[in-house]
């Protein structure tokens, strides 16, 4: 006699959606996560608040000549005064990439995000681009506000200039987008340092020290390494009259965009190598 071993019922799951990890929900949850800090609206805010203030500084205190005093005394063009506080600015939003990407590591909530995400890396490229062209969108508005508000106060004088003038929107563009790629630098080293201190450290290492150091070598060797440099090839991307030997616009931005993407090669790597 064959005895009948009954097979079990397969579960309903009629009343439960299936879900499948994708690139646009890892977007839409990075998206959630960057907006959901406070961090991220008061330093984009004062950041970008203070590059319009510096240029409106810069704009009051220009008087060309000998006895000119003050920060934009002797600048050389208007899109120079509307930018002088951008070094300022490059600072807060790199520091902002940093905590982006490093602050998940700091805090111990990368695990439950790679958990959810075991592909890993389709997190990096979507803080990439929910931080990216978020510093693309305002710092690229906030060059045009900065522009116009110190250009009043230039009215009248030797480098006063219109949005029309040659090359002012590709110098202003230019600065939104070397902004942008101070960002997603900031959050590439900061999935490749995994600390804040640390991708804080490198990230004004790279930006600010390496100048510094390069000035102290050989001048035929300085010449030839210093266009290269990150801040240098950023540099290039919105200056209105780049230096006889500075990079085009141009090569600036691919020179300074080969940097960012050798820094998300690295975070890249490092993060599907190694464990949170």
């Amino acid at each position: 006699m064959t005895t009948m071993i009954p097979t079990p019922a397969p579960a309903d799951t009629r009343g439960r959606p299936a879900y499948k990890v994708t690139g646009p929900r890892v977007l839409r949850a990075e998206w959630a996560k960057l907006w959901s800090l406070r961090s991220t609206w008061i330093t984009l805010s004062l950041s970008l608040a203070l590059l319009v203030a510096l240029g409106m500084i810069f704009a009051s205190t220009y008087a060309p000549g000998a006895d000119a005093h003050g920060p934009g005394a002797e600048a050389a063009d208007a899109v120079a005064v509307a930018l002088g506080g951008l070094n300022f600015a490059q600072l807060a939003i790199g520091v902002l990439g940093v905590l982006v990407m490093a602050g998940e590591y700091s805090t111990g909530t990368i695990r439950s995000t790679l958990a959810a995400v075991p592909t890993r890396l389709p997190v990096l490229w979507s803080k990439v681009i929910s931080y990216g062209g978020t510093a693309f969108l305002a710092a690229g508005v906030t060059v045009f506000v900065s522009f116009f508000a110190s250009g009043r106060m230039l009215d009248g004088t030797d480098i006063a200039l219109g949005i029309s003038s040659p090359g002012v929107v590709r110098a202003l563009l230019g600065a939104g987008a070397y902004l942008a790629l101070v960002g997603v630098l900031g959050v590439a080293l900061g999935a490749l340092i995994r600390s804040v201190a640390g991708g804080i450290g490198l990230l004004v290492t790279t930006l600010m020290l390496l100048p510094l150091l390069t000035s102290l070598l050989p001048t035929t060797l300085k010449d030839n390494i210093t266009p290269y440099l990150p801040s240098s090839a950023g540099g290039s991307m919105y200056a209105l009259h780049p230096a006889g030997d500075a990079l085009s616009p141009g090569a600036g931005l691919a020179v300074f965009a080969g940097w960012v993407v050798l820094a998300l090669a690295g975070a890249a790597w490092r993060l599907a190598r190694s464990d949170a």
